[in-house]
């Protein structure tokens, strides 16, 4: 596929190492020559210095056969023109990144007026997925598919009814209705077979529809009700979308935020709110705060390494739940060692949304990618299929299908059931079908099958 990216910033780079690892022709455009040459050197691309809103710069980079448009400079304008010069000359797929408040307000208009394929905003995906953490503060990483009827949930053993425990005696002592469909001990991954024994301090990922994850949290010991309240160290562009969605969530809100000019502006917005202004990395300062009091914290400033060494105090002072924001990916492995709670980046958010448009675009007509997520530091991929009526994958036996190694059919949803599937069951026209594997790239549900 032809992809043609304006915009060679953060997101614009998260964006071109997912794509690139996925053979598609990607070319660049952006204004600086230094920005460039640097993506050119890393990266198999090719690279063009100038303005993306320019149609004799879109024609050097030969709109005409492209497949779709990214625009994800840090000018919404910007984006949304370049989209829309590209629609009116040519009949290509448009992706906008659009972060001002105003117009995610108004992403249903714009998408329609201006023809539109989709619209992304990575501080609301940020605030989103903060917001679902917070609401079940147990996991370190929830996912959802079938318009969040089902979860992944990624949560770190303790000692307790899971120590000890085959994985194909688990349904027996816990529950029926869930499957352990990933497993990390001491840092190797595997999608675990019945013989799979859990030992304190596993990372599991278990799915599961909402209800029925709680209830097995319950059973293992585990406190599943959303916190009561939060503070928010920084009040940029995350803290407006998280504050927004937390009040109507009922859970009371502090800011911390050191310009005076911002705290006016989001007391102004949000009345309900208590916002401070000072240095929320200050020990002195968080202690005035009754952190100890704190349900839990979000650690938003805009300097990661801020973010971190705040989370690490905070995890041993609030209650029950710390979220960090990270904007950088370089140092993964270096992040994984200071066992933080919960990791959120904006700009991986935002990748994975792209990617798993561009993946559906190479669909084939019995199935559909409706959702994809990137786990484990890309190791792992978790798709939703959707099986298309007249689909050759419906009414087999799921013990007949030769699947790949490290595939695992995870779950079937089913008329808003999930089905943990078995060997007799099969795929009917219409499921929502779950799979968890570490091949890398399935782009259709045949992709599944050796």
């Amino acid at each position: 596929m032809r992809i043609l990216l304006v915009g060679g910033g953060k997101v614009g780079r998260t964006l071109i190492s997912q794509l690139a690892k996925e053979n598609h022709d990607i070319t660049v455009i952006d204004t600086s020559e230094t920005v460039i040459r640097d993506i050119v050197r890393i990266y198999d691309v090719i690279g063009i210095v100038g303005n993306g809103t320019s149609h004799e710069i879109l024609e050097e980079a030969d709109i005409e056969h492209t497949d779709v448009l990214i625009a994800v400079t840090d000018m919404d304008e910007v984006n949304l023109l370049c989209c829309v010069i590209a629609r009116q000359k040519h009949e290509c797929h448009t992706i906008a990144r659009v972060r001002n408040p105003v117009y995610s307000k108004e992403r249903h208009f714009l998408r329609s007026e201006l023809e539109l394929s989709m619209t992304i905003n990575p501080e609301l995906e940020a605030a989103r997925e903060i917001a679902r953490l917070l609401q079940f503060p147990n996991a370190i990483e929830i996912d959802s598919f079938a318009k969040d009827s089902v979860d992944l949930l990624r949560f770190k053993t303790t000692a307790g009814q899971l120590t000890g425990v085959a994985l194909r005696d688990l349904s027996q002592k816990i529950s029926h209705n869930i499957l352990v469909c990933m497993a990390e001990k001491k840092g190797r991954i595997t999608i675990p077979d019945g013989n799979y024994v859990i030992e304190e301090g596993d990372i599991l990922t278990i799915i599961a529809m909402p209800g029925e994850a709680e209830k097995f949290f319950r059973r293992i010991g585990v406190r599943t009700n959303k916190v009561k309240d939060t503070l928010i160290v920084g009040g940029g562009g995350i803290t407006y979308y998280l504050t927004e969605i937390l009040l109507k969530m009922g859970i009371d809100v502090k800011i911390i935020e050191q310009k005076r000019s911002r705290c006016e502006e989001l007391s102004a917005m949000f009345p309900e709110a208590v916002v401070d202004q000072g240095d929320g990395s200050d020990q002195d300062l968080l202690n005035e705060e009754h952190l100890e009091e704190m349900d839990s914290l979000v650690a938003c400033t805009g300097i990661d390494e801020v973010n971190a060494i705040l989370s690490l105090y905070a995890q041993k002072k609030v209650h029950t739940k710390v979220v960090t924001k990270l904007n950088h990916l370089e140092f993964n492995e270096v992040i994984r060692t200071l066992d933080l709670d919960s990791v959120v980046n904006p700009k991986l958010l935002t990748a994975q949304r792209i990617l798993q448009y561009v993946r559906a675009m190479h669909n084939g007509l019995g199935s559909n990618v409706e959702t994809l997520y990137r786990l484990m530091d890309g190791q792992v991929e978790a798709l939703e299929f959707i099986v298309q009526p007249g689909s050759d994958m419906t009414d087999i036996r799921l013990a007949d299908m030769r699947l790949k190694k490290n595939v695992l059919i995870a779950g079937i949803l089913r008329n808003f059931r999930l089905i943990i599937p078995g060997g007799q069951d099969r795929f009917f026209e219409g499921d929502s079908v779950i799979v968890v594997t570490t091949n890398i790239g399935f782009g259709d549900i045949h992709d599944i099958l050796a």
